[in-house]
């Protein structure tokens, strides 16, 4: 079955656009994972997006996911809330200067308890430093990101609150995949 899906592209054009969310209640931290780790990384990947079809990585070989990872200008930083990991932002300084979030979410336990607006904040912020730290890329013209009609109930909102603006909005049909869940047979 063949359903339709829209994809929306966002950014911020100055460090001044980010209008930060407020600290969530309790004990919540966000930390880089310093060390790329292939094995950590598919996890927060398929635990975030498993169950709204993110599906795009799921066939990445163990190699494949090591040279992403090693990538200059990569950065993967994860929420905790009292030590549990509970979501995820992944950085990628792109040629041209800009700086793209490249994946953003929490899993689903944690989600609607103010998690993401904090990551989100945080995230930002370290993309915007990124600027001239790696070697052959320029000062940073932008952060952006895309979300798309798969994506999380309150993403899209998330991500205007921080003050992303609109910049472009695509649709295509696309095969109707069921949501494959963190692991196998999870749903």
């Amino acid at each position: 079955m063949s359903i339709t899906v829209t994809t929306w592209s966002l950014e911020q054009t100055s460090a001044a656009d980010l209008r930060p969310a407020a600290e969530p209640a309790g004990d919540v931290t966000v930390v880089r994972a310093e060390v790329p780790s292939p094995e950590f990384s598919r996890f927060l990947y398929t635990a975030v997006g498993g169950d709204i079809r993110w599906t795009d990585r799921l066939g990445l070989t163990y190699a494949q996911w090591e040279r992403l990872l090693a990538e200059p200008g990569t950065e993967t930083w994860v929420a905790y809330e009292r030590g549990t990991p509970a979501g995820y932002v992944e950085l990628q300084a792109q040629p041209g200067g800009a700086v793209e979030i490249v994946y953003f979410g929490l899993l689903p336990a944690f989600r609607g308890r103010r998690i993401g607006g904090h990551l989100l904040t945080q995230g930002v912020r370290r993309a915007w430093d990124l600027a001239g730290r790696w070697p052959g890329l320029p000062a940073t013209e932008g952060v952006w990101l895309h979300t798309c009609s798969l994506d999380g109930e309150h993403a899209m909102d998330n991500y205007v609150r921080r003050g992303f603006k609109l910049f472009d909005t695509r649709q295509k049909q696309a095969d109707e995949v069921a949501a494959p869940g963190p692991w196998p047979g999870a749903f």
